[in-house]
């Protein structure tokens, strides 16, 4: 079961669960269901960006191994040329909500 944003959302997917368990949901509904509980991926701008990375109190270079991405993409976010997303954007999410080490 994916970690839900809130208990109310917990409840309900542990409620389909059991349906599914029972047979009256099928597994499409099912992941629609693991899809509802998962956190929004939130978009950051280059100040939030730079002010993530100086947080985790590591220099662009090394805040870019972490996320397996060059120097030059990590600039290029900080300052507004780039934005990330997909993959890239998730991972900035995940590093905002419980840190660098996450990515260990």
């Amino acid at each position: 079961m994916p970690k839900s944003r809130s208990r109310i959302l917990a409840a309900v997917h542990q409620t389909a669960a059991g349906l599914r368990k029972a047979g009256v949901i099928d597994q499409q509904t099912m992941r629609e269901f693991d899809v509802l509980c998962l956190d929004p991926v939130k978009p950051f701008d280059a100040a939030q960006i730079r002010r993530l990375r100086t947080r985790a109190k590591a220099s662009q270079a090394v805040f870019a191994a972490y996320l397996n991405t060059s120097t030059s993409t990590v600039q290029k976010w900080e300052t507004g040329q780039k934005r990330p997303s997909g993959p890239a954007l998730k991972l900035l999410n995940l590093v905002a909500k419980n840190g660098l080490e996450v990515l260990t």
